[in-house]
């Protein structure tokens, strides 16, 4: 014991600088621990995203044309009500307008898309057979046909 006794006190200095080693590992151990977990979760998240990627885009295309299709029959049906009243109006270019009060549809003849505005938002669509009854009857309404 007495052994034991005297190394501690000749060589305390050792063992401070051990302990203070020792805890500066354990922490250094726990960041690279930390860095390495953080790491790897960012790896698995990109090869995560990277094995869907394709659904994802997928996903995306289909909700965007559910948006045009819901924004299309919103127009026909704000349309509808309001064809009675629609104008037709054939523009020097050669292009023509057909509006109502809440709607307005620009087009040239023989183009398959045709621009639309409702509620301020202006988009394009094709000319389907919809769209072109819509345009028929505004030229009906002002004479032409």
């Amino acid at each position: 014991m007495d052994f034991l006794m005297e190394f501690i006190q000749d060589r305390w200095f050792v063992i401070v600088g051990a302990v203070i080693v020792l805890f500066l590992v354990i922490k250094l151990v726990k960041t690279v621990v930390k860095w390495v977990l953080i790491i790897a979760l960012l790896a698995a998240l990109y090869y995560y995203g990277a094995s869907y990627k394709d659904q994802l885009l997928e996903l995306g295309a289909t909700v965007g044309a559910q948006a045009a299709a819901e924004v299309k029959n919103q127009v026909v049906k704000a349309f509808s009500d309001e064809i009675k009243e629609a104008t037709y109006k054939q523009n020097p270019d050669g292009s023509f307008t057909v509006m109502t009060k809440s709607v307005r549809l620009d087009g040239k003849p023989g183009e398959s898309d045709i621009k639309v505005t409702f509620m301020n938002n202006s988009f394009t669509v094709k000319m389907d057979d919809v769209m072109k009854a819509l345009v028929d009857q505004a030229k009906k309404n002002a004479g032409i046909q």
